[in-house]
């Protein structure tokens, strides 16, 4: 691994739950030692990627990644074109939707709307979800870059009884993602919350993330499924068209399949 490569992934250390990270802390996060750790923030505080808290002495994220990500959105205005998307969901649902980007093998949050349907709604804090615990995490193992699997199968905590533990769990239920064309959990990565998920393609033709529903477990019925999977659909195309791409006619034809199936139960029953 490259000095450069090094320096940079200290970055990925911070966070909104951890803004502010002292140096004997970033040793630890990033399991190198204090000279090597100190001369890589140096390095990162003349470009002006981090700086110091003058009161605690503490580091934190620079102002020149501001300007980069204001240049990041106005050239590939992802979170622009997300917020009425995700709007409209939350109206449509009554429930909590966010969008997240892939890059590399980490799945970022990139916008979230609540609905105001509800006074007990999901809140979404996270900067990162995890591969294995979320629907969006879910989602882009089935349908993004066949590598991550071997990421995902390198950390599978545990955040409830109900996270999947095991590899063998883990591409089960990546290949039922496959065959229904969302991400699905249930109460797997907090106790009070379901989650689904459809895929999102940019113009490369690849994933580019996923859109979600987070929904309040009590309420999470079979309905509310068939609702959110309806409504992501069009959030998903909608999306897609908008970062430049076109949904794989193989995507449609699994969520038409899935529909169909949810319509033929409800039918019968």
């Amino acid at each position: 691994m490259s000095s450069a490569l090094k320096t940079l992934q200290l970055l990925s250390h911070f966070s909104a739950t951890s803004p502010e990270i002292g140096l004997s802390a970033l040793c630890r996060l990033a399991k190198r030692d204090k000279a090597t750790t100190h001369r890589h923030l140096q390095a990162l505080e003349e470009v002006g990627f981090v700086e110091q808290n003058p009161l605690t002495r503490q580091y934190r994220l620079g102002p020149a990644l501001l300007q980069l990500a204001q240049t990041r959105e106005m050239t590939v205005p992802r979170k622009e074109i997300a917020l009425p998307i995700l709007k409209r969901l939350a109206d449509q649902t009554g429930e909590t939707t966010h969008a997240s980007i892939l890059s590399g093998t980490t799945v970022f949050a990139l916008a979230s709307c609540e609905s105001t349907q509800h006074s007990t709604r999901v809140v979404i804090d996270l900067d990162r979800f995890p591969l294995h615990a979320t629907a969006s995490g879910l989602s882009t193992l089935a349908f993004g870059p066949d590598e991550l699997m071997a990421v995902a199968a390198k950390n599978l905590k545990a955040f409830t009884d109900h996270t999947i533990n095991s590899v063998e769990s883990l591409e089960e239920m990546v290949q039922s993602v496959r065959e229904a064309g969302f991400g699905r959990t249930i109460r797997s990565f907090e106790h009070e919350v379901s989650s689904l998920a459809a895929p999102v393609f940019d113009e490369t033709g690849n994933l580019a993330g996923a859109v979600s529903v987070a929904c309040v477990a009590t309420r999470f019925s079979p309905d509310l499924e068939r609702n959110c999977q309806e409504h992501l659909i069009t959030a998903s195309r909608d999306l897609t068209r908008g970062w430049g791409g076109t949904t794989p006619q193989r995507i449609e034809a699994i969520w038409a399949a899935t529909l169909s199936k949810s319509h033929e139960l409800e039918t019968k029953s």
